[in-house]
């Protein structure tokens, strides 16, 4: 039982340090209130779906910006998905890195977008 106590004091740990960086932001909270006894694993089916899904708009990201003729349409349908949802679970670092992306793809600016995600 105490090695239980001691993941969960773990977790809530690493939630605040989260917090603090700005990585996450109240939507999290909201998210987590979400969750009760009849859907324990709420919180952990949104997030690892969100995961998932970042994971295939990241891929379509790259090779879309691999390509010669850059297409700035599409480029911003992936990233304003990945905004989206990104703002949906309370990740407010990834959503931030997302609305700067997102003006230089207005200015035509790929190598400005790409220095975005870099930092």
């Amino acid at each position: 039982m105490d090695s239980v106590v001691q993941l969960q004091r773990q977790l809530v740990d690493y939630t605040v340090q989260l917090f603090n960086e700005g990585f996450l932001d109240d939507q999290f909270n909201q998210l987590q209130q979400l969750q009760d006894e009849s859907n324990p694993d709420f919180v952990v089916e949104v997030v690892t779906l969100f995961f998932e899904d970042s994971e295939r708009l990241l891929d379509e990201l790259a090779k879309a910006l691999e390509q010669q003729s850059v297409d700035y349409t599409k480029i911003d349908a992936h990233v304003h998905q990945l905004k989206g949802s990104s703002s949906s679970i309370g990740a407010q670092r990834v959503q931030k890195v997302c609305i700067g992306f997102r003006n230089f793809c207005e200015e035509r600016n790929i190598e400005g977008a790409k220095n975005v995600c870099i930092k």
